[in-house]
């Protein structure tokens, strides 16, 4: 038994619902770290402040592959340094580290963002039988009363070495948890399964087919299939949206396309096309 197995095991004889039972470390373990295999090692922790974080600190040590899993995150980040909150064992809150090396031009690691959405939204849907859509650049959607409302977020962070990608998941959380009205959870999306072990283990493996086909085709988002199931899934194409822009500014227009560098192409009323790098996009309406 790992010391974090040990700590896990003490907060599990707290449990505040019987409905959430923890993770099991041991059998994640046997499932997913394989000799051959993408992930090299899996530790989970009953509670920490972030674990991207936690893993960017320890980076330069590990392996590619290192997975940490947390039950409760206190100090959860998303984009734009806003947080993540949720109760203990209600959803699943893990960072991966991940060095592509020179298999793929630096150039081109900003995909691993949308890379993990595509790998997330579609082990969900194998796994949980949820329709789960992406909204540029790093958020998952779920339908609840026929209402799109965010049930995840992914952030990514550079290391010395590689990338480490943090996934945010609302499984179990129910309407009176919510952080905002417009929050979601799978369990209020109707899923299948709402049993944390078989979802992790379903987005890691998602995860880990996604990446090697993406890192075998260098990293071209065209030759690994990245790029067209992306827009497939992304919920923002075809949509009207205004993204608020780094510096103060506001664009507004139909998203259009995402392009090869992972930029949402937006074309205004003025008919520009304009590719956003970075900002937070605002669905406004449907374009019919």
């Amino acid at each position: 038994m790992t010391p974090s197995d040990a700590s896990a095991g003490a907060f599990a004889g707290r449990w505040s619902s019987l409905d959430r039972p923890p993770l099991n470390a041991a059998g994640l373990r046997r499932a997913l770290v394989t000799d051959g295999g993408l992930w090299t090692s899996l530790e989970v922790v009953a509670a920490t402040g972030s674990t991207n974080s936690d893993l960017a600190a320890r980076a330069a040590e590990l392996p590619e592959g290192a997975v940490l899993v947390a039950e409760e995150q206190t100090a959860g980040r998303g984009r734009l340094d806003r947080s993540w909150v949720a109760p203990p064992r209600s959803g699943l809150f893990f960072s991966v580290l991940l060095k592509p090396g020179d298999a793929v031009p630096q150039e081109r690691w900003g995909w691993l963002t949308l890379l993990a959405g595509v790998a997330t939204a579609t082990g969900l849907s194998r796994a949980a039988g949820v329709d789960t859509a992406l909204k540029w650049p790093n958020d998952l959607l779920v339908t609840v009363d026929g209402e799109e409302r965010k049930t995840g977020g992914i952030l990514a962070e550079r290391v010395a070495e590689g990338v480490v990608l943090g996934i945010g998941l609302n499984v179990t959380l129910t309407e009176d948890e919510l952080p905002v009205p417009t929050a979601g959870s799978l369990a209020l999306a109707k899923a299948a399964v709402t049993d944390r072990d078989p979802l992790l283990r379903a987005v890691l493996r998602s995860l880990e087919q996604w990446y090697g086909n993406w890192r075998a085709a260098g990293g071209d988002p065209a030759a690994s299939g990245l790029q067209e199931t992306y827009a497939a899934g992304c919920a923002t194409l075809g949509r009207h949206v205004r993204a608020d822009l780094p510096g103060g500014r506001t664009l507004t227009g139909t998203a259009e396309a995402v392009d090869a560098d992972g930029r949402l192409v937006i074309r205004t009323a003025e008919d520009r096309h304009e590719a956003v790098g970075a900002g937070d996009v605002i669905h406004l309406r449907s374009v019919h």
